[in-house]
């Protein structure tokens, strides 16, 4: 196992991090999940019939491109509405616009404030540490199930504290 991950590595790393930066467009960001890519290979012991290492390790990129895509369109669903609403011509948002943002802001905090710890935790490791479902089942030894049922309930509590006015 570690020498197909070593030999592979070498052997495919620069076009895997061009398909990578191709795909999203950021260099940087096609860096670090070829790295997660190998972590990917390492964690998980491969199967024997997979003999055509590329085609594995290009199919183990996309996953993590597809992944990580999908978070960043719900991060911009769910904060796309707050970009550009109420900015002066010099770009900056105006001052009642800056409040009304920070209080709702304040009212999610105080909603995830009151859940369990775990919730708080999952949702932690969901949102700001952008981890895949799986990598916060595993981190917490729970199921994934599990981890989408309190992450439902995170996110239910927060819009709720959204939707109710201060």
């Amino acid at each position: 196992m570690a020498e197909f991950v070593k030999s592979s590595f070498f052997a495919y790393r620069r076009e895997l991090q061009a398909f990578l930066k191709r795909r999203l467009g950021d260099r940087q960001l096609a860096a670090d999940l070829l790295q997660d890519v190998f972590v990917r290979v390492v964690e998980r012991p491969r199967n024997s019939e997979e003999e055509n290492a590329r085609a594995y390790l290009y199919r183990v990129a996309t996953n993590l491109a597809i992944d990580h895509e999908r978070q960043s369109a719900r991060r911009a669903q769910v904060f796309g509405g707050m970009e550009g609403a109420g900015a002066t011509p010099d770009g900056h948002p105006a001052a009642d616009r800056v409040l009304e943002s920070r209080a709702q802001l304040e009212r999610v905090y105080a909603a995830l404030a009151s859940l369990p710890p775990l919730t708080q935790e999952i949702f932690r490791l969901d949102r700001v540490e952008s981890l895949t479902y799986r990598q916060v089942a595993a981190r917490l030894d729970i199921s994934e199930s599990s981890v989408q049922k309190h992450l439902a309930r995170a996110l239910s509590h927060a819009l709720r504290a959204l939707e109710d006015p201060p």
